[in-house]
């Protein structure tokens, strides 16, 4: 059984990878090592085109800030 709080964090996960997609930008999430010096187990909005990181290089953006940083981007 899911708690709450792990809904709730998935479901910003959602909005955050459809935010980006809408910004033209991909957000991925880092499974990898959490914790390490060079990484911090959250987002990294990429561009497509290059694939190369636009925002969130260490993997340090939250979902919320995705959302932020792609309603910037798209204003």
């Amino acid at each position: 059984m899911c708690d709450r709080s792990h809904l709730a964090e998935k479901s910003a996960d959602t909005r955050a990878r459809r935010a980006a997609k809408r910004a033209g930008l991909i957000a991925r999430k880092s499974r990898w090592r959490v914790g390490s010096i060079d990484n911090h187990g959250d987002f990294m909005l990429v561009d497509p085109d290059g694939n190369y990181p636009v925002a969130g290089f260490r993997w340090d953006m939250t979902a919320e800030e995705v959302i932020e940083y792609c309603a910037e981007a798209a204003a």
